[in-house]
């Protein structure tokens, strides 16, 4: 039941003290629905008169307001109020528990016969929070601006409904700033009704039918937020992802606060886990963040998590809404509203959880949708926040390696996420959040018309994901074991690899983990020991001294690990195949010839790595070839320089970080060579051909590396193939371009034995 009295006297909307007073009367809105709440609000009232105010207590009839609002001669101030109820503090903290779930009972909400009890025995839970006021004048001005299809009364009572939620924030905390109202607001906007109209008359169906299903669409979509459903989340959260200590940097969080109080940010997180959306709501919740609204797919929207997930800000979208014009249109106008609100979002721009452990290229859908909504107006700025988070260790990588391996990926369902709850039960050491430089919106679109603009800056974003991703011990480690050639190796041997590693991790300034404790032999020897407790790896300790090797078939688990820093050293891999190259070709020109083998070796793994642009690529590989050779830019035809320059360096990265994708490479290029030029390619039967006959290589050592066997590999190597317009049939030339590309791969494997074998 919605109450009005109309008073004279002050205005407040900090709390539930009468104000101070501001000169003219007020219209107050006073919002209550029990018999308990209307006594709390009788009293404030009471207090009121008693302080002289003249107070006419309304009913809550439409007619009856818009009566009200019909009388004010002058140009009162409107003040919302409401009853706030509090859960009971718990060690300095007021939020609801997972039992309040259970038992459907919210204590913010308490049943209308618990909140008499509450005011007798624990009044400290119950506030009247007074809401900021707006004139009269203000509120019909911003009513002709809207230009909604609904009368001013109903747009009055819609508009001071979010007032006391926003002032209650004030009492509860900001991690509480939800959005109310939000498919009433939106279906009322003039700017909705005429995009439903014009798309209707562009696809020629009536309005009212395009119009319902809009509504519905709507309906589906629209996060309904609930303070009790977002504690058991931020709590759920904590329990699923109790196997983690979660570290993040809080200078960076509380800067990042700071700016959303100007403007929306957007997150765009790596997706390595499903546990990314928890990890990094408690990371923001706990530095006083409200819920982002966090765009996933329907695929997780089950019983039970789907339902509380809704209400703690998840907005679960379909998978493939191509041929959905309507669709495409009410999930544009929902992000544009939302920033518009200054609602912070989220989502995850690879589109599903990487299998390899490296970021996976951008899909640009939700971009290109934030970039329409910014460009129809009314929205200022919003930043894009690159956001990384890595683990020591994760449970799921198993089950995507054995789908790498060709196995049917397990569907999400409610018998699933009972074993993967049971599984986060054991330590898997740290998680890590960690934000990238942030990246106006409006900057990176600047005035003009940019040609692939979305484009760009997924890919720039992507670029600051990276950097902003952290060197961890664990990948160290595991990048060392995958350098064994499946040999075991001691301690001492794995310290001979990682301690060049490390000295060139200093050389470079990068930022690195676990303060290079695995330079010594104890933390090298834990780091050790938890991807053996992982089954990771395997230590074998019956001999004279201890040795560890990967384990059996876990080769694409210990790749994913070290896959997550190959972006720092992709640099000084390709200057080592640089070297080998004008070894291999003498020229008079070696650095010239240089800089063009690296250029063609970049655009050969274009859709596998993010790039930074020419003359920038130039700048860093340049600093990895001084690195190697001091005196490469003053080389001008010396025999064998660029060798020995390659032979005495103690490390060399190429066979470790480029085997696995350039040998899934060659056996893409190789299968492709040997089909028939006029028969048509279908993908799916030609993926599993090529994981079929990876295996048999493997077996024959044709290929070193085990986790060359990946179906996500051989899907990259096809979409270059694709690029290069070696896969559509009927050219003439077809066969010849094709072998061309298997001899271009097969020269760079080769490349990797030679620097192997020194």
């Amino acid at each position: 039941m919605t109450g009005a009295a109309v008073l004279d006297g002050a205005i407040d909307g900090s709390g539930a003290a009468w104000p101070a007073p501001v000169g003219s009367g007020a219209l107050v809105l006073a919002f209550a629905s029990t018999p308990a709440e209307r006594a709390v609000l009788d009293e404030w009232l009471r207090r009121a008169r008693a302080d002289g105010a003249q107070v006419e207590v309304l009913e809550t009839s439409d007619a009856r307001l818009e009566q009200a609002l019909a009388d004010c001669r002058d140009d009162p101030w409107l003040v919302p109020v409401r009853v706030a109820w509090l859960p009971r503090e718990r060690n300095g903290v007021r939020a609801a528990r997972p039992s309040d779930l259970l038992a459907l009972a919210d204590p913010r909400r308490p049943r209308p016969r618990l909140q008499a009890r509450i005011l007798r025995q624990e009044p400290d839970r119950c506030r009247v929070v007074v809401a900021a006021p707006a004139r009269l004048s203000d509120l019909r001005a911003r009513f002709d601006r809207a230009r909604n299809e609904e009368s001013f009364p109903t747009f009055d009572a819609r508009q001071a409904t979010p007032a006391p939620e926003r002032a209650e924030r004030s009492v509860v905390g900001m991690q509480y700033k939800v959005p109310r109202l939000v498919a009433e607001e939106i279906e009322a906007s003039a700017r909705f009704n005429e995009l439903v109209s014009d798309l209707a008359t562009e696809l020629g169906r009536p309005q009212s039918e395009v119009a319902a299903q809009a509504s519905a669409y709507l309906e589906e979509m629209v996060a309904s937020h609930s303070r009790l459903a977002i504690d058991a989340w931020e709590q759920f959260g904590r329990w699923m992802s109790r196997a983690y200590e979660v570290e993040v940097d809080p200078v960076a969080v509380e800067e990042l606060r700071r700016l959303s109080t100007r403007m929306p940010l957007v997150f765009l997180p790596s997706h390595r886990s499903y546990l990314d959306p928890v990890v990094l709501r408690s990371a923001l919740h706990q530095h006083g963040f409200a819920p982002n609204h966090v765009l996933g797919g329907l695929n997780v929207s089950f019983w039970p998590i789907g339902p509380v997930a809704r209400r703690s800000g998840v907005v679960f979208i379909r998978r493939s809404i191509r041929d959905d014009p309507v669709y495409k249109l009410v999930l544009r106008e929902y992000i544009g509203y939302l920033v518009r609100k200054r609602f912070n979002l989220e989502w995850y721009m690879e589109g599903g959880r990487t299998r390899t452990g490296k970021l996976r290229p951008p899909r640009y859908g939700l971009l290109n949708y934030l970039v329409q909504a910014y460009r129809a107006g009314g929205i200022e700025d919003v930043l894009l926040i690159p956001t990384s988070i890595v683990y020591d260790q994760l449970y799921e990588v198993g089950a995507m390696a054995a789908e790498e391996h060709g196995a049917q990926k397990t569907p999400e369902s409610l018998p699933w996420l009972v074993g993967y709850a049971r599984a986060q039960g054991r330590g898997f050491g740290k998680a890590r959040v960690g934000f990238g430089e942030p990246l106006s919106l409006r900057e990176a679109l600047g005035e003009q018309e940019r040609e692939h603009a979305v484009e760009r800056i997924g890919i720039e974003v992507s670029h600051r994901i990276n950097r902003a991703t952290p060197i961890t011990e664990t990948a160290l480690v595991a990048l060392a074991l995958l350098g064994g050639d499946d040999r075991a190796l001691t301690l001492d041997e794995v310290r001979a690899t990682l301690d060049p590693l490390l000295e060139h991790v200093r050389v470079r300034s990068l930022p690195m983990l676990g303060d290079f404790g695995i330079a010594h032999a104890d933390g090298l020897r834990r780091a050790l020991d938890a991807l053996c407790r992982h089954g990771v790896a395997r230590c074998y300790t019956g001999g004279t001294e201890p040795v560890w090797a990967i384990a059996p078939d876990r080769h694409i688990e210990a790749a994913f690990y070290r896959n997550s820093i190959l972006h720092f050293f992709l640099g000084r891999a390709i200057a080592e195949l640089v070297l080998v190259h004008v070894d291999e070709a003498p020229s008079s020109a070696p650095v010239v010839e240089g800089w063009r083998e690296a250029l063609r070796i970049r655009d050969l793994l274009k859709f596998e790595f993010f790039f930074a642009p020419t003359e920038e690529f130039r700048h860093e590989l340049r600093a990895e070839l001084a690195i190697l050779d001091p005196d490469w830019e003053l080389q001008v035809a010396e025999p064998g320089a660029a060798w020995r320059a390659l032979t005495e360096t103690r490390l060399r990265l190429a066979p470790h970080l480029l085997s696995s994708f350039l040998e899934a490479y060659l056996v893409v290029a190789e299968r492709l060579a040997d089909h028939d030029p006029a028969v048509t390619i279908d993908e799916k039967e030609f993926l599993a051909e090529c994981l079929g006959v990876a295996h048999q290589y493997r077996l024959q050592r044709r290929i070193q590396s085990t986790e060359s066997i990946s179906r996500e590999l051989f899907g990259t190597a096809l979409r270059l193939a694709e690029n290069r317009r070696l896969v559509e049939s009927g050219d003439a030339d077809l066969a010849a371009r094709r072998a061309a590309f298997a001899d271009e791969v097969r020269i760079l494997v080769a490349r990797l034995q030679r620097i192997r074998s020194i």
